[in-house]
């Protein structure tokens, strides 16, 4: 076949920008082939390990609460399901008022970062994008500062929450904007130098207002470290917020791979390429804003998580994005699970755990990179 009579679109390999994917090197990450959908086995796998994860972390914790005496206690509490632990009132309370939404809300979080941080991976075409990429963790930590040094009271765990939302979706309008008005247009390129700019800007802030009210940085940098143990109420915060943002990444998924081709080729076979980049960022960016508000700042989940889905199961974002839902929670509920238990009684921060895990991770990504392009 003569280079004339090669095919072109989805399948050709003279795409421009072409990115790398598990399936080897200049074969598109969305391309048809081995894993374009996501298969029946590897579903249930995901929502299997999840499951078992959460199970974990509610049976283990730095409460005195034998395992067995918890499982049946959570069998006590399904319908037309009747146990007898012999827990005490109080013993009770700690698993459903703590262990229990405790579980829940790092699952929800840490499936709201990693889909946030594939969605961004397949918007940039860069499996080391995160979703705090364009600002948000910039922008919630400079309006959680504000907050803790301009407003008086002991209880702001509504306060904090909403603050931190507000500036994260700031920050990352801002860096939108920014890369709009350079760009004329806001390609990736100029979107990650805007996003750059933007944190340096909010970070500089922020850190000035550190200054300002030194005795609070303990309850600053206790925020900024992370935490899932926000409750009910704030379980029932985040949950609208998911499901529409988990929702619109969820069916953007083909789209995403169309995208992944570049520019100008996705241009060419009828994809709206600035309107698809919106779409997907806003749902991502509310997805990390949402996690933001309740969690602190939580990194390496949307980084890590992607990028093994995506050497264990193939690079179609059909794929990668919903079991990257699944098992950013799982991630994050271990995680949570290690923050509770290595110190017990006392508690490390769960961003230093995940940090511990993902920086090693980060490194290798790098290495695997390195050697790839060369």
């Amino acid at each position: 076949m003569t280079r004339s009579a090669r095919p072109s679109g989805l399948l050709s390999r003279d795409a421009p920008d072409m990115p790398d994917s598990p399936d080897g090197p200049g074969v598109p990450a969305g391309r048809p082939g081995r894993a374009a959908r996501l298969r029946p086995a590897a579903a249930l796998a995901a929502v299997g390990v999840l499951l078992a994860s959460a199970l974990a972390a509610f049976l283990v914790g730095a409460a005195d609460i034998p395992p067995g005496k918890a499982a049946l206690q959570l069998l006590d509490w399904l319908p037309f399901v009747s146990a007898d632990p012999g827990l005490a009132p109080v013993e009770q309370s700690l698993l459903w008022e703590l262990r229990l939404p405790r579980v829940l809300l790092a699952a929800v979080v840490g499936g709201l970062l990693a889909s946030a941080g594939a969605a961004y991976q397949g918007v940039f075409r860069n499996p080391l994008a995160d979703p705090y990429l364009l600002g948000a963790a910039a922008g919630a930590g400079l309006a959680t500062t504000a907050t803790v040094v301009f407003t008086r009271g002991d209880d702001q765990s509504l306060t904090i929450p909403a603050a931190a939302f507000a500036g994260a979706i700031g920050g990352v309008v801002l860096a939108y904007a920014l890369g709009n008005v350079a760009g004329r247009g806001g390609g990736t390129a100029t979107l990650v130098l805007a996003g750059v700019a933007v944190t340096s800007f909010l970070t500089a802030i922020q850190t000035f207002l550190q200054q300002l009210r030194v005795e609070e940085l303990e309850r600053i940098y206790s925020w900024i470290l992370g935490n899932v143990g926000g409750g009910w109420s704030q379980l029932a915060l985040v949950a609208p917020y998911a499901a529409v943002s988990v929702t619109v990444m969820l069916l953007h998924g083909r789209l995403l791979d169309v995208l992944s081709v570049g520019d100008d080729e996705a241009a060419s076979l009828g994809l709206n390429v600035a309107r698809v980049r919106f779409t997907v960022l806003l749902a991502a960016s509310l997805a990390t804003a949402s996690a933001v508000a309740v969690s602190g700042l939580i990194g390496f989940v949307g980084v890590v998580v992607p990028h093994a889905v995506r050497r264990l199961a193939g690079g179609s974002y059909r794929i990668v994005l919903p079991l990257s839902l699944l098992g950013g929670g799982a991630f994050l509920v271990l995680a949570d699970l290690l923050a509770r238990t290595v110190l017990a009684p006392a508690e490390l921060p769960i961003g230093v755990v995940t940090a511990f895990v993902g920086a090693p991770f980060f490194v290798a990504v790098l290495r695997v990179t390195k050697r790839t392009d060369t």
